[in-house]
């Protein structure tokens, strides 16, 4: 099966194998979206702007083959929980995303681990999907003073020493450090190309999306690369009507001959 994406004038046909959508939660100013700039584009916004949900996606040619992952930037409010449920049963790697600097947002963290292990419990428990859940821990703002700190790092280490597939890291977004290793670590436990991060693969624009998805594309200026990635700017939001269907297909395909068990979204 294909997933048809359209970007500008052209058509891109990615296998559903590989289309993923990565989650970005946490609380208010943590700076998830920074993050999320950082692994678009390379760049850094100092001014802030609440987030109410971006939807982002990036296509990658990777050794001739296709890949899409869809990011969601999620509001730190969670004004609609529903939503926010939403986004997690469709999610298959997360970031959890808090400040270094605020306790608050810690707590919502370990709050967000467990409500994400309680709802993919549910839909594993109704199909047969892996046990995997990659997921990474992030300490954001680790360029400010240690005299701000607020959050031990073994305190973040520790929500993470019981699962080989979820890894504590601290970043700055600011000063992009260990930004691109924690995507590196992420894609890694997710066993996705590691060329899918930012500082794997040559960025390339939409003007070559006519002949992005030929096995043979290969820039002619750059030797010695086969891993590229293109951002689709004009990418919207499946409805959730289409994430609904999503998730109720899986569980007919796989869990019809199993006793029922309600995984409502509320």
């Amino acid at each position: 099966m294909m997933k048809t994406m359209s970007t500008g004038n052209c058509n891109l046909n990615v296998p559903a194998k590989n289309s993923y959508r990565m989650v970005v939660l946490g609380a208010s100013r943590v700076g998830k979206s920074s993050i999320v700039s950082r692994f678009l584009n390379g760049r850094f916004e100092d001014q802030y702007t609440p987030t109410i949900e971006d939807f982002h996606r990036k296509v990658y040619n990777i050794r001739g083959d296709m890949y899409q992952l869809d990011i969601l930037d999620t509001s730190g409010n969670h004004p609609f929980p529903a939503m926010r449920r939403l986004s997690i049963l469709t999610g298959d790697v997360f970031i959890l995303v808090f400040s270094l600097d605020n306790r608050e947002s810690f707590d919502e963290v370990k709050r967000l681990q467990k409500q994400i292990l309680e709802v993919k419990s549910c839909l594993k428990n109704k199909t047969k999907e892996s046990a995997d859940l990659p997921m990474v821990i992030c300490g954001n703002k680790n360029d400010h003073s240690e005299i701000y700190r607020k959050v031990r790092s073994d305190e973040g280490e520790n929500l993470v020493s019981s699962d080989e597939n979820c890894a504590y890291f601290e970043v700055s977004a600011k000063k992009n450090t260990n930004v691109d290793e924690m995507f590196y670590v992420l894609f890694s436990m997710a066993k996705l190309p590691h060329e899918m991060s930012p500082a794997l693969h040559r960025k390339i624009s939409i003007q070559y999306g006519d002949t992005f998805q030929q096995k043979s594309f290969r820039m002619r200026r750059v030797k010695d690369m086969d891993a590229y990635g293109m951002i689709s700017p004009f990418a919207r939001r499946p409805s959730v009507n289409s994430d609904l269907k999503y998730i109720k297909s899986k569980v007919l395909r796989e869990g019809q001959s199993r006793e029922r068990e309600k995984c409502t979204i509320q």
